[in-house]
Protein backbone atom coordinates (compact mmCIF):
# COMPACT_ATOMS: atom_id res chain seq x y z
CA UNK A 1 0.00 0.00 0.00
CA UNK A 2 1.36 3.43 -0.98
CA UNK A 3 0.94 6.56 1.12
CA UNK A 4 0.51 10.17 0.11
CA UNK A 5 0.45 13.52 1.87
CA UNK A 6 -2.13 16.15 0.85
CA UNK A 7 -1.54 19.82 1.71
CA UNK A 8 -3.00 23.18 0.86
CA UNK A 9 -0.59 25.55 -0.89
CA UNK A 10 -0.69 28.15 1.85
CA UNK A 11 2.21 30.58 2.16
CA UNK A 12 5.00 30.28 2.86
CA UNK A 13 5.57 27.78 0.08
CA UNK A 14 8.79 26.75 1.82
CA UNK A 15 6.66 25.17 4.56
CA UNK A 16 4.89 23.00 1.97
CA UNK A 17 8.25 21.93 0.56
CA UNK A 18 9.52 21.14 4.04
CA UNK A 19 6.53 18.97 4.91
CA UNK A 20 6.82 17.10 1.61
CA UNK A 21 10.49 16.39 2.34
CA UNK A 22 9.52 15.18 5.80
CA UNK A 23 6.89 12.92 4.25
CA UNK A 24 9.41 11.34 1.86
CA UNK A 25 11.81 10.67 4.73
CA UNK A 26 8.95 8.90 6.51
CA UNK A 27 8.16 6.57 3.61
CA UNK A 28 5.42 8.50 1.80
CA UNK A 29 5.53 8.01 -1.95
CA UNK A 30 3.12 10.74 -3.14
CA UNK A 31 2.84 14.46 -2.44
CA UNK A 32 -0.45 16.13 -3.36
CA UNK A 33 -1.82 19.66 -3.00
CA UNK A 34 -5.14 21.38 -3.52
CA UNK A 35 -5.41 23.40 -6.74
CA UNK A 36 -7.58 26.51 -6.46
CA UNK A 37 -5.88 29.60 -7.85
CA UNK A 38 -7.78 32.18 -5.79
CA UNK A 39 -7.69 30.40 -2.44
CA UNK A 40 -4.10 29.13 -2.49
CA UNK A 41 -0.74 29.69 -4.15
CA UNK A 42 0.00 28.22 -7.57
CA UNK A 43 0.83 24.54 -6.95
CA UNK A 44 2.87 23.83 -10.06
CA UNK A 45 5.47 26.40 -9.04
CA UNK A 46 5.72 24.66 -5.68
CA UNK A 47 5.93 21.20 -7.29
CA UNK A 48 9.14 22.24 -9.01
CA UNK A 49 10.74 23.00 -5.65
CA UNK A 50 9.37 19.82 -4.07
CA UNK A 51 10.76 17.71 -6.89
CA UNK A 52 14.12 19.46 -6.69
CA UNK A 53 14.40 18.73 -2.97
CA UNK A 54 13.18 15.13 -3.00
CA UNK A 55 14.41 12.00 -4.74
CA UNK A 56 11.44 9.68 -5.22
CA UNK A 57 8.28 11.61 -4.34
CA UNK A 58 5.60 11.73 -7.04
CA UNK A 59 3.67 15.01 -7.01
CA UNK A 60 0.39 16.30 -8.38
CA UNK A 61 -2.85 18.16 -7.70
CA UNK A 62 -5.76 16.75 -5.73
CA UNK A 63 -7.35 17.94 -7.85
CA UNK A 64 -7.02 20.19 -10.88
CA UNK A 65 -9.83 20.67 -13.41
CA UNK A 66 -10.20 21.30 -17.15
CA UNK A 67 -11.54 24.83 -16.78
CA UNK A 68 -8.97 27.02 -15.04
CA UNK A 69 -6.13 26.30 -17.47
CA UNK A 70 -6.21 25.44 -21.16
CA UNK A 71 -5.51 21.77 -21.72
CA UNK A 72 -2.28 22.27 -23.66
CA UNK A 73 -0.94 24.48 -20.87
CA UNK A 74 -1.77 21.83 -18.25
CA UNK A 75 -0.13 19.12 -20.36
CA UNK A 76 2.95 21.23 -21.07
CA UNK A 77 3.39 22.05 -17.38
CA UNK A 78 3.31 18.40 -16.38
CA UNK A 79 5.57 17.42 -19.28
CA UNK A 80 8.10 20.09 -18.31
CA UNK A 81 8.26 18.85 -14.73
CA UNK A 82 8.63 15.29 -15.99
CA UNK A 83 11.46 16.25 -18.35
CA UNK A 84 13.26 18.03 -15.51
CA UNK A 85 12.73 15.41 -12.79
CA UNK A 86 12.06 12.09 -14.52
CA UNK A 87 8.32 11.35 -14.81
CA UNK A 88 7.50 12.03 -11.16
CA UNK A 89 4.08 13.61 -11.60
CA UNK A 90 0.47 12.45 -11.52
CA UNK A 91 -2.55 14.43 -12.66
CA UNK A 92 -5.42 14.28 -10.21
CA UNK A 93 -8.43 15.87 -11.89
CA UNK A 94 -12.14 16.47 -11.35
CA UNK A 95 -15.00 18.70 -12.43
CA UNK A 96 -13.76 21.60 -10.31
CA UNK A 97 -15.44 22.70 -7.09
CA UNK A 98 -13.68 25.51 -5.23
CA UNK A 99 -11.47 26.55 -8.16
CA UNK A 100 -14.45 27.17 -10.42
CA UNK A 101 -17.07 28.39 -7.97
CA UNK A 102 -14.81 30.91 -6.22
CA UNK A 103 -14.18 32.43 -9.65
CA UNK A 104 -17.92 32.63 -10.36
CA UNK A 105 -18.04 29.68 -12.76
CA UNK A 106 -19.90 26.40 -12.68
CA UNK A 107 -17.99 23.10 -12.38
CA UNK A 108 -17.15 21.48 -15.70
CA UNK A 109 -19.43 18.90 -17.27
CA UNK A 110 -18.44 15.25 -17.19
CA UNK A 111 -18.30 15.26 -20.99
CA UNK A 112 -15.72 18.06 -20.92
CA UNK A 113 -13.79 16.33 -18.15
CA UNK A 114 -13.70 13.04 -20.05
CA UNK A 115 -12.40 14.73 -23.20
CA UNK A 116 -9.82 16.73 -21.25
CA UNK A 117 -8.37 13.65 -19.55
CA UNK A 118 -7.54 12.05 -22.88
CA UNK A 119 -6.14 15.23 -24.40
CA UNK A 120 -3.94 16.12 -21.43
CA UNK A 121 -2.56 12.58 -21.19
CA UNK A 122 -1.85 12.37 -24.94
CA UNK A 123 -0.12 15.75 -25.14
CA UNK A 124 1.94 15.19 -21.98
CA UNK A 125 3.10 11.82 -23.32
CA UNK A 126 4.06 13.25 -26.73
CA UNK A 127 1.08 12.19 -28.83
CA UNK A 128 -1.08 14.35 -31.06
CA UNK A 129 -4.47 15.45 -29.75
CA UNK A 130 -7.37 17.57 -30.94
CA UNK A 131 -7.82 20.81 -28.96
CA UNK A 132 -10.75 23.00 -30.02
CA UNK A 133 -10.63 21.52 -33.52
CA UNK A 134 -6.88 21.91 -33.98
CA UNK A 135 -4.38 19.05 -34.04
CA UNK A 136 -1.66 19.77 -31.48
CA UNK A 137 1.46 17.95 -30.33
CA UNK A 138 4.27 18.93 -27.97
CA UNK A 139 7.25 18.13 -30.24
CA UNK A 140 9.85 18.30 -27.47
CA UNK A 141 8.34 15.56 -25.28
CA UNK A 142 10.44 12.39 -25.09
CA UNK A 143 9.35 9.31 -23.14
CA UNK A 144 6.83 11.29 -21.12
CA UNK A 145 4.43 9.52 -18.76
CA UNK A 146 1.41 11.09 -17.05
CA UNK A 147 -1.13 8.96 -15.19
CA UNK A 148 -4.56 10.62 -14.93
CA UNK A 149 -6.43 9.93 -11.68
CA UNK A 150 -10.02 11.15 -11.48
CA UNK A 151 -11.92 12.21 -8.37
CA UNK A 152 -15.57 11.11 -8.28
CA UNK A 153 -18.58 10.38 -6.08
CA UNK A 154 -21.71 10.13 -8.26
CA UNK A 155 -22.70 7.21 -10.51
CA UNK A 156 -21.92 8.90 -13.83
CA UNK A 157 -18.59 10.22 -12.58
CA UNK A 158 -17.65 6.82 -11.15
CA UNK A 159 -18.45 5.26 -14.52
CA UNK A 160 -16.27 7.82 -16.31
CA UNK A 161 -13.39 7.11 -13.96
CA UNK A 162 -13.67 3.41 -14.73
CA UNK A 163 -13.91 3.99 -18.46
CA UNK A 164 -11.07 6.51 -18.94
CA UNK A 165 -8.92 7.21 -15.89
CA UNK A 166 -5.72 5.50 -14.80
CA UNK A 167 -6.73 5.91 -11.18
CA UNK A 168 -9.75 6.75 -9.04
CA UNK A 169 -9.58 9.24 -6.14
CA UNK A 170 -12.19 8.83 -3.40
CA UNK A 171 -12.19 11.59 -0.81
CA UNK A 172 -13.48 9.71 2.23
CA UNK A 173 -12.32 6.65 4.17
CA UNK A 174 -15.55 4.89 5.06
CA UNK A 175 -15.10 1.18 4.22
CA UNK A 176 -18.75 0.61 3.25
CA UNK A 177 -18.85 3.53 0.82
CA UNK A 178 -15.36 2.72 -0.44
CA UNK A 179 -16.41 -0.81 -1.34
CA UNK A 180 -19.55 0.46 -3.10
CA UNK A 181 -17.66 3.01 -5.17
CA UNK A 182 -14.73 0.76 -6.07
CA UNK A 183 -17.22 -1.80 -7.34
CA UNK A 184 -18.86 0.88 -9.52
CA UNK A 185 -15.54 2.00 -10.97
CA UNK A 186 -14.30 -1.49 -11.68
CA UNK A 187 -17.60 -2.59 -13.21
CA UNK A 188 -17.43 0.39 -15.57
CA UNK A 189 -13.83 -0.44 -16.46
CA UNK A 190 -14.76 -4.03 -17.23
CA UNK A 191 -17.76 -2.95 -19.31
CA UNK A 192 -15.43 -0.67 -21.30
CA UNK A 193 -13.13 -3.60 -22.08
CA UNK A 194 -10.42 -2.52 -19.65
CA UNK A 195 -8.68 -4.52 -16.97
CA UNK A 196 -10.55 -3.36 -13.83
CA UNK A 197 -7.60 -4.15 -11.59
CA UNK A 198 -5.42 -1.81 -13.63
CA UNK A 199 -7.33 1.22 -12.34
CA UNK A 200 -5.46 2.41 -9.24
CA UNK A 201 -7.56 3.25 -6.19
CA UNK A 202 -6.61 6.16 -3.93
CA UNK A 203 -8.55 6.94 -0.75
CA UNK A 204 -7.85 10.42 0.61
CA UNK A 205 -9.01 11.61 4.04
CA UNK A 206 -7.80 13.43 7.14
CA UNK A 207 -5.68 11.38 9.51
CA UNK A 208 -4.99 12.61 13.03
CA UNK A 209 -2.85 10.48 15.33
CA UNK A 210 -3.62 10.89 19.03
CA UNK A 211 -3.01 9.03 22.27
CA UNK A 212 -6.37 7.25 22.45
CA UNK A 213 -7.86 9.25 25.31
CA UNK A 214 -11.41 10.67 25.02
CA UNK A 215 -9.99 14.19 25.17
CA UNK A 216 -7.57 13.48 22.33
CA UNK A 217 -10.33 11.97 20.19
CA UNK A 218 -12.64 14.93 20.79
CA UNK A 219 -9.87 17.33 19.75
CA UNK A 220 -9.10 15.31 16.63
CA UNK A 221 -12.75 15.37 15.62
CA UNK A 222 -12.88 19.14 15.85
CA UNK A 223 -9.68 19.43 13.82
CA UNK A 224 -11.12 17.21 11.07
CA UNK A 225 -14.83 18.12 11.06
CA UNK A 226 -14.21 20.41 8.09
CA UNK A 227 -13.81 17.32 5.90
CA UNK A 228 -17.44 16.26 6.36
CA UNK A 229 -18.43 19.73 5.20
CA UNK A 230 -16.23 19.53 2.13
CA UNK A 231 -17.58 16.11 1.19
CA UNK A 232 -21.10 17.38 1.91
CA UNK A 233 -20.55 20.09 -0.67
CA UNK A 234 -20.13 17.42 -3.34
CA UNK A 235 -22.97 15.31 -1.94
CA UNK A 236 -25.32 18.29 -2.15
CA UNK A 237 -24.58 18.45 -5.88
CA UNK A 238 -25.45 14.75 -6.19
CA UNK A 239 -28.74 15.19 -4.33
CA UNK A 240 -29.63 18.10 -6.64
CA UNK A 241 -28.82 16.00 -9.69
CA UNK A 242 -30.22 12.60 -8.72
CA UNK A 243 -32.64 13.21 -5.88
CA UNK A 244 -32.44 12.21 -2.24
CA UNK A 245 -33.85 8.67 -2.56
CA UNK A 246 -32.94 7.82 -6.14
CA UNK A 247 -31.06 4.65 -5.24
CA UNK A 248 -28.19 5.91 -7.42
CA UNK A 249 -26.32 7.41 -4.47
CA UNK A 250 -26.06 5.53 -1.15
CA UNK A 251 -28.26 7.04 1.56
CA UNK A 252 -25.34 6.50 3.95
CA UNK A 253 -23.69 9.32 2.00
CA UNK A 254 -26.66 11.67 1.61
CA UNK A 255 -28.45 11.38 4.95
CA UNK A 256 -26.09 13.54 7.01
CA UNK A 257 -26.35 16.69 4.83
CA UNK A 258 -30.04 17.33 5.58
CA UNK A 259 -29.08 20.02 8.11
CA UNK A 260 -26.53 21.62 5.81
CA UNK A 261 -27.36 25.31 5.30
CA UNK A 262 -24.71 26.53 2.90
CA UNK A 263 -20.98 26.77 2.36
CA UNK A 264 -18.47 29.62 2.43
CA UNK A 265 -15.35 28.85 0.41
CA UNK A 266 -13.35 31.31 2.52
CA UNK A 267 -13.09 28.46 5.06
CA UNK A 268 -12.72 25.65 2.50
CA UNK A 269 -10.65 22.73 3.78
CA UNK A 270 -9.76 24.39 7.07
CA UNK A 271 -10.21 23.29 10.67
CA UNK A 272 -12.69 25.42 12.54
CA UNK A 273 -14.85 25.90 9.43
CA UNK A 274 -18.11 27.40 10.80
CA UNK A 275 -20.14 25.85 7.97
CA UNK A 276 -19.51 22.31 9.21
CA UNK A 277 -21.40 22.38 12.51
CA UNK A 278 -24.01 20.11 10.90
CA UNK A 279 -21.46 17.27 10.55
CA UNK A 280 -22.02 14.73 13.37
CA UNK A 281 -19.22 12.93 15.20
CA UNK A 282 -20.26 9.66 13.57
CA UNK A 283 -19.50 11.03 10.10
CA UNK A 284 -16.12 12.41 11.20
CA UNK A 285 -15.26 8.99 12.62
CA UNK A 286 -16.41 7.16 9.48
CA UNK A 287 -14.84 9.48 6.92
CA UNK A 288 -11.52 10.10 8.71
CA UNK A 289 -8.79 8.15 10.52
CA UNK A 290 -8.57 9.19 14.15
CA UNK A 291 -7.05 7.79 17.33
CA UNK A 292 -3.82 5.98 18.21
CA UNK A 293 -1.70 4.38 15.47
CA UNK A 294 -3.33 0.98 16.06
CA UNK A 295 -6.74 2.38 15.08
CA UNK A 296 -5.28 3.77 11.84
CA UNK A 297 -3.63 0.45 11.03
CA UNK A 298 -6.87 -1.48 11.59
CA UNK A 299 -8.89 0.77 9.29
CA UNK A 300 -6.19 0.89 6.63
CA UNK A 301 -5.99 -2.90 6.56
CA UNK A 302 -9.74 -2.98 5.96
CA UNK A 303 -9.38 -0.48 3.11
CA UNK A 304 -6.46 -2.40 1.62
CA UNK A 305 -8.56 -5.57 1.61
CA UNK A 306 -11.13 -3.73 -0.53
CA UNK A 307 -8.48 -2.98 -3.17
CA UNK A 308 -7.21 0.43 -2.08
CA UNK A 309 -3.71 1.01 -3.50
CA UNK A 310 -2.94 4.32 -1.80
CA UNK A 311 -4.05 6.19 1.29
CA UNK A 312 -3.44 9.93 1.06
CA UNK A 313 -3.35 11.80 4.36
CA UNK A 314 -5.12 15.17 4.42
CA UNK A 315 -2.99 17.15 6.88
CA UNK A 316 -5.09 20.28 7.43
CA UNK A 317 -4.88 20.36 11.21
CA UNK A 318 -2.59 21.30 14.10
CA UNK A 319 -0.59 18.06 14.17
CA UNK A 320 0.93 17.83 10.71
CA UNK A 321 4.47 16.95 11.74
CA UNK A 322 3.55 14.50 14.49
CA UNK A 323 1.05 12.69 12.25
CA UNK A 324 3.59 12.39 9.41
CA UNK A 325 6.17 11.06 11.86
CA UNK A 326 3.74 8.59 13.49
CA UNK A 327 2.86 7.23 10.07
CA UNK A 328 6.51 6.86 9.20
CA UNK A 329 7.43 5.18 12.48
CA UNK A 330 4.45 2.87 13.02
CA UNK A 331 1.66 2.93 10.43
CA UNK A 332 3.47 2.63 7.11
CA UNK A 333 5.77 -0.20 8.29
CA UNK A 334 2.72 -2.11 9.53
CA UNK A 335 1.00 -1.85 6.15
CA UNK A 336 4.09 -2.73 4.13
Amino acid sequence: MDFGLVLQADPPASAVVGLMRRAERNGFRYGWTFDSAVLWQEPFVIYSRVLEHTERLIVGPMVTNPGTRTWEVTASTFATLNEMYGNRTVCGIGRGDSAMRVAGRKPNTLARLGEAMGVIRDLAEGREAQVDGSALRLPWVRDGKLPIWMAAYGPKALALAGEKADGFILQLADPYLTEWMIKSVRTAASDAGRDPDAVKICVAAPAYVGDGTPESLAHAREQCRWFGGMVGNHVADLVTRYGEHSGLVPEELTEYIKKRQGYDYAHHGRSGNPDTAFVPDSIVDRFCLLGPPEAHIEKLRALRSLGVDQFAVYAMHDAKESTIDAYGEVVIPALN
